[in-house]
């Protein structure tokens, strides 16, 4: 670790803070920043990584149009200046004593506390994936190490079966196991081999998207690819020996089929830690139940969540984080002063979908369901080359250097 880390580990002496901040992703820090530009100064952040990533780009590293190593930096230099970081992880809370428990035999209280500790990965819960994820054709983009093996599986690929699924329930990013697909079939095609590749896409909704807009525009996506499509179905297990993957359609009463597969990109069911899922802050779906608007606790006044981990109905990615951060810095403030809280996010979240590997489709909607494009003048409701330079190199610049300091 930097001196710089060192110096903020010393200074957590404190175990009262006015406001503790739970997680050190995207939300967290942006969080923090905003406070503190706010002129908030006692602020405890809690998070144990030591480096940070910048996931969407993960898609392209796999699609083979990012080097992984541009999606990561250290922790220690991006948590804001006068921030006490808490470099452990949060294992349980007490809202009844505004208390966190620590992973390290410590307890640090709070007045607010800031609940965004992201969303976990249960590789476990498909028998057969975690002993076949990144060997033997078999990979996912969500993971650091893994996603280089998706891009190396699909340049060798020549010929065969190639299967995508995404499992049910909420995850992060609910376009990315789409993205991929479209990444991987554009590739072959400019190579001259996607007449000989049977490429499937499993997805567990009745439609490509959930915003009619923009699922039109997917459908002729992956009719342009000849992708065959298995809606409402989820991959359930994965059969190494025999390389095949089975498949549940639900819209034929679980019926179960096996796909064989050479390549298989497949996207892990996901929750909220167990930690957090467990505890007296979590709504019936395992999330911490907030006011969809304020994203203030529905129990618990002096609590907030945002990102992954909260309970709102939108979809869990960095676009909505970024619009949930000043709403919750806005409130946690107000209530610090003995104020209702009055900000209030409209449920926008953004969706870069990558149809190719030169355009991007970008789906931006909120509560609504409706789109809201964002930027002027411009079209977004169909594929463009110039959302995809947005992708590549205008998000990833719009998150380091303006989001996680709490610019943008």
């Amino acid at each position: 670790m930097s001196g710089r880390s060192d110096l903020r580990r010393s200074h957590v002496a404190s175990e009262q803070h006015r406001v503790v901040i739970i997680g050190g992703g995207s939300a967290g820090i942006s969080v923090a920043a905003r406070l503190r530009r706010a002129g908030e100064r006692d602020i405890a952040l809690i998070d144990p990584a030591t480096t940070h990533y910048y996931q969407p780009l993960w898609t392209l590293v796999g699609g083979g149009r990012a080097p992984v190593e541009s999606s990561a930096r250290p922790q220690s230099t991006l948590i804001p200046q006068g921030v006490d970081w808490l470099q452990v992880a949060a294992v349980g809370v007490d809202p009844d004593n505004r208390t966190v428990h620590l992973d390290d035999g410590r307890s640090v209280t709070y007045d607010v506390l800031v609940v965004c500790p992201g969303i976990q990965l249960d590789w476990a819960k498909v028998p057969g994936l975690p002993e076949a994820v990144g060997r033997d054709g078999v990979s996912s983009n969500y993971g650091y190490e893994l996603a280089p093996a998706t891009w190396k599986f699909i340049r060798d690929l020549r010929s065969g079966t190639a299967v995508f699924t995404m499992p049910a329930g909420p995850i992060k990013c609910a376009g990315a196991p789409q993205k991929i697909a479209y990444l991987a079939a554009d590739y072959w095609r400019e190579q001259g081999v996607l007449d000989r590749i049977d490429v499937h896409l499993v997805l567990p909704t009745p439609g490509m998207f959930g915003v009619k807009e923009f699922s039109d525009v997917l459908d002729g996506v992956v009719a342009r690819y000849g992708i065959t499509v298995h809606f409402q179905s989820e991959a359930v297990a994965v059969d190494t020996g025999n390389r095949e993957i089975t498949v549940v359609d639900h819209a034929a009463g679980d019926t179960e089929t096996r796909l064989p597969y050479d390549l298989a990109h497949l996207v892990p069911p996901q929750s909220a830690p167990d930690w957090l899922s467990g505890s007296v802050l979590a709504g019936p779906t395992g999330y911490v139940e907030v006011d969809k608007h304020t994203l203030r606790h529905t129990r618990h006044p002096e609590v907030f969540a945002l990102g992954d981990a909260g309970s709102t109905p939108n979809s869990k990615t960095g676009a909505a984080v970024r619009r949930q951060a000043p709403v919750v810095t806005a409130n946690v403030l107000a209530v610090l002063a003995g104020r209702e809280p009055t900000a209030r996010y409209d449920g926008y979240a953004s969706c870069p979908l990558t149809t190719s590997r030169r355009t991007m489709l970008l789906a931006e909607f909120d509560y609504t369901m409706r789109p809201t494009p964002s930027i002027p003048l411009i079209d977004t409701v169909k594929e463009r080359r110039d959302m995809w330079y947005l992708k590549r190199y205008g998000l990833p610049a719009l998150y380091w250097r303006l989001m996680l300091r709490g610019r943008a």
